[in-house]
Order: structure tokens, then C-alpha cells, then sequence
């Protein structure tokens, strides 16, 4: 019951306001469906506490400690996403940047979103997983051009190209991985891309076709992480979209796509008892660090800026989780948390400042601190703690991440380290003159939905200085079914 109101809720969400998003209360309703959505994802995670997993739905939905936390902090980062495009898109519609329609259609796209990440999430199809990611995809694709500007609409054509052709090769990453699954499994039809089937036959799946599979699973799931040389859409989208999006994109759907890609390897590095997976996404993350931190340093653009550092912080998730082991499992889980929060926080913080200076240009943007106290202090402790200072949960994170590779993979250590100090100074250079600059402008116009960023910074400040036991725990079982060494 509670998966099904999990699924649910935002499909019939999505259909409600493709009629009514246009209408004056369109936002609280938008919010009230992401309030449902989160209760439904709140009541699963202590059903899979009390009982442990769950198959459901003729075995095509299964629920572990892997998916579940997602499913929590994707329900969570939903909600308080809908509660800050509350007053954002209203201010958008009063400045003439959207129509009624437009709204109209970014309530329901909205919606629909969170029921296709939602689905990603739980499907125990590794087709239907495939499906839930391209209907991600199309739905993305119509908020991103939501401004219908010439910019917008080539950064919409550049994001639906390149996941399009990302996502084809998953395909047939898909397909491969079932020509191997039926020589095991027999011509079952579907049921032969179950997760939780293949997972019990690994090691007689076929290595070279399993091997072949993850190269495409890879490139295809990796080109929606945005792992580096595949992540050119991403700075585009984030630039072009709405503010609300940006936020959801850095923090939701790059967590969805990295554990479509950690679902494939458990697969693959258990039928190959071979670390090529692991040596895989170690070469892919490193290069998405080094890559990022450079190119944050060309960034005028205060989203650009941003979504360059998302790039950055999934390539550190993605070496942690090829590094493998409980430690280097355990602090990509926590990364990949703390680092969809700050994220959505900072972004949150950058949309008032944009709307204020009505220029997303950081040489224009001055003096937040004195414009309005709370935006500037939003975007500057959002800074200090996605750059990975102290007592923040990037820096506990970050921490676990290094000091494992100074344990078992010692070459790769001082890449990081200088990659992070690049990142650090590039981000703090540039925040630094926004907020604390001198002020050329006016204080913001309508009050800003602020409560969102602070809750978000409060839990990262949180999981600095103490991660719960129950959550621990969690974090725990969910790395020790990720394996590794």
C-alpha cells in the first residue's frame, strides 16, 4: 500500500495539474501532492526498518536499504523543492518570463518527474528501470525549455540529444544483460531482467557479454550522472531551466542515475570476479573531479558555476563506489546525501539572488548580505559546506573518500587533493564578492522561500558532527549489498 501511494500520488498529481496548474493555487496543490508523496515514502522506510526487504507487484518492485534511503531523500528534496517554487515561480509569472500555460506545465512535468525518479528507484526490472529513466528524460527535457528563450531551447535540444544517445546505449546495455540472463534463466520473458533473479545467478552469466553490457550501462547511465566526457548537457540545463530545476537535476537525478549504474556493477563485478567495473568507475569519477575543478574557474554563470560542481562531487561519489569496500561504500552513500542537499540549497539561495539582480552574470550580482541578509547567508554557508570545510557532512564525507584512497589506492590521492583545493578556491573566489561585494542594487522585492535552504544546511551541519545509529545503520546495510572488497 504504501509503494502503491508512493507511485501513485505523483502520477495523479501530474494529471490534476495538467489541468489545473495554471490556477491560482496551483503551487500549494503542487506541494500538497510532494507532502503526500513524502509521508508514502516516510511510511515504506519504516515498514523496510520493522521487516527488512520488500518484492511487490509480482516481484517487478523491490525495496532494500540501497533504495529506500533514496526514495527518502528523493520524496524529501522533492518536497521542499515544491515548497521554494512556490513564491520563485510566481515571482517568474509576475516578471512575464511565463505564461499561465507554462505554469500549467511545469506543475505537471514537475510531478511527473518525481514519479519517474520515484519508479527508477523502486522497479526490480532493470528494463523498467530503463523506462523510468527515459520518461525522466522527456520530462526533464520540457522543463528545462520552460522559458522557450533561444538559449533555453538549444540547451533542451543539447540535454535530449545527448541523453537520447546516452540512453540508447543503456539499451542495449539492457539487452546484452538479458541475452545473458536467458541462457541462465530460460526464455522467461521479463522476469529475466529482475534485479533480485539476476543478483541470485550472477556468477553463471556469461563475463564477456556481462562486461560488454556494463561498458554501454556505463556510458548510457553515465551520461546522465554526468560523469566526465559525457557531461556537457548538464552546465546547459542548469543554466537554461528554472532554479527549481537545477535543483532537482544537481540533486535528485544524478543520485538516480549513479545507482542505475551501481545496481549494474554489483551484476557484472559478481559474474567477472574481476575489478574492471570498479577500475571503470574509478577512471570515470577521477577524470569527472579534475575535469570539473578546472573548468569551475571559466564559470561566469553562477548556475553554470554550480552545476559544474555537481559534476565535480558525482565524480567523487562514483570513485568511491568503484574504490568498493564498507568504508568507500559507506562515504559515497553519505556523499551522494549531503551533497543532494547543499546542492539544493545553494541553488535555492541562487535563484532569489538571480531574481533580484535579474542576471544570472556573478560580476552583476553584489552585495547579498546587505540586499537581503538571509539569501546572502544561504549561499555563502551553502558554499563553505559544498567546498567541503569543517563541521559540514561534505567534509565527513570527503574525508572518508581520501583517506580510503590514501589506503588502497595511494595514486590517486594527491589527484584528489589538488582537484578539491582547485574547487575550493575557484567557488570561494567567486561566492565571496556576491555576498559579502559592495550592494549597487535594491533590497528583494517579495519575501524569499528561505526555510527550505536552512533545513537542508541544518541536516548537512547535522551529519557533520553526528550521523544518527539508525541512519548509520542504514548506510551500513545498504554498502555492505553493494559488496565490493
Amino acid at each position: 500500500m504504501d509503494l502503491l501511494l508512493l507511485l501513485l500520488l505523483p502520477l495523479l498529481g501530474a494529471a490534476f495539474l495538467a489541468g489545473a496548474g495554471a490556477s491560482r493555487r496551483a503551487p500549494e496543490i503542487n506541494a500538497l501532492f510532494s507532502f503526500g508523496t513524502f509521508a508514502a515514502a516516510c511510511a515504506l522506510i519504516v515498514h523496510v526498518i520493522r521487516h527488512g526487504d520488500l518484492l511487490l507487484g509480482e516481484q517487478q518492485f523491490f525495496i532494500d536499504p540501497f533504495n529506500v534511503f533514496l526514495v527518502g531523500l528523493t520524496a524529501f528534496v522533492g518536497l521542499t523543492t515544491a515548497l521554494f517554487s512556490r513564491p520563485y515561480m510566481r515571482v517568474e509569472l509576475a516578471h512575464g518570463r511565463l505564461t499561465p500555460g507554462r505554469l500549467r506545465l511545469y506543475h505537471s512535468m514537475y510531478q511527473l518527474f518525481m514519479f519517474t525518479m520515484l519508479l527508477a528507484l523502486t522497479t526490480n526490472n532493470m528494463g523498467l528501470l530503463w523506462v523510468a529513466m527515459e520518461g525522466a528524460t522527456l520530462s526533464t527535457v520540457l522543463l528545462v525549455t520552460l522559458y522557450r528563450t533561444p538559449g533555453s531551447l538549444e540547451a533542451g535540444w543539447k540535454y535530449f540529444i545527448l541523453c537520447g544517445v546516452g540512453i540508447a546505449q543503456a539499451l542495449f546495455g539492457t539487452i546484452l544483460l538479458y541475452v545473458a540472463a536467458e541462457k541462465v534463466l530460460g526464455a522467461q520473458g521479463v522476469t529475466a531482467l529482475l534485479w533480485t533473479h539476476l543478483d541470485a545467478v550472477k556468477g553463471r552469466l556469461e563475463p564477456k557479454v556481462l562486461a560488454l553490457a556494463f561498458v554501454f550501462m556505463l556510458v548510457g547511465y553515465g551520461t546522465k550522472v554526468g560523469l566526465v566526457p559525457l557531461h556537457s548537457w548538464l552546465p546547459d540545463a542548469h543554466a537554461e531551466g528554472p532554479t527549481p530545476i537545477s535543483a532537482v537535476l544537481s540533486g535528485l537525478l544524478l543520485n538516480v542515475a549513479l545507482y542505475a549504474v551501481v545496481r549494474s556493477k554489483v551484476l557484472v563485478e559478481g559474474s567477472l570476479h574481476s575489478r574492471l567495473p570498479s577500475w571503470l568507475l574509478m577512471g570515470f569519477g577521477l577524470a569527472s573531479v579534475v575535469v570539473a575543478a578546472l573548468l569551475l574557474w571559466r564559470q561566469r554563470d553562477i548556475k553554470r558555476l554550480f552545476a559544474y560542481s555537481s559534476i565535480e562531487h558525482m565524480g567523487l561519489a562514483t570513485f568511491a563506489f568503484g574504490m568498493g569496500g564498507p568504508i568507500a561504500n559507506f562515504a559515497a552513500l553519505l556523499h551522494m546525501t549531503v551533497h543532494s542537499l547543499t546542492k539544493s540549497s545553494i541553488f535555492f539561495s541562487a535563484g532569489h539572488a538571480t531574481q533580484k539582480a535579474g542576471t544570472q552574470v556573478m560580476e552583476h550580482i553584489r552585495g547579498l548580505i546587505t540586499l537581503s541578509p538571509t539569501v546572502g547567508w544561504g549561499l555563502m554557508l551553502g558554499s563553505l559546506a559544498i567546498v567541503g570545510v569543517p563541521p559540514f557532512g561534505v567534509f565527513t564525507s570527503e574525508f572518508l573518500i581520501l583517506t580510503t584512497a590514501m589506503r588502497v589506492q595511494p595514486w590517486a590521492t594527491p589527484i584528489l587533493l589538488a582537484a578539491l583545493a582547485v574547487a575550493f578556491s575557484a567557488i570561494f573566489s567567486k561566492v565571496q564578492p556576491m555576498v559579502f561585494g559592495e550592494s549597487s542594487g535594491r533590497r528583494l522585492p517579495h519575501q524569499p522561500a528561505l526555510l527550505p535552504v536552512f533545513v537542508h544546511l541544518a541536516i548537512v551541519l547535522v551529519l557533520g558532527l553526528y550521523i544518527p545509529p539508525y541512519l548509520a545503520h542504514w548506510y551500513r546495510a545498504a554498502a555492505q549489498l553493494i559488496g565490493g572488497r
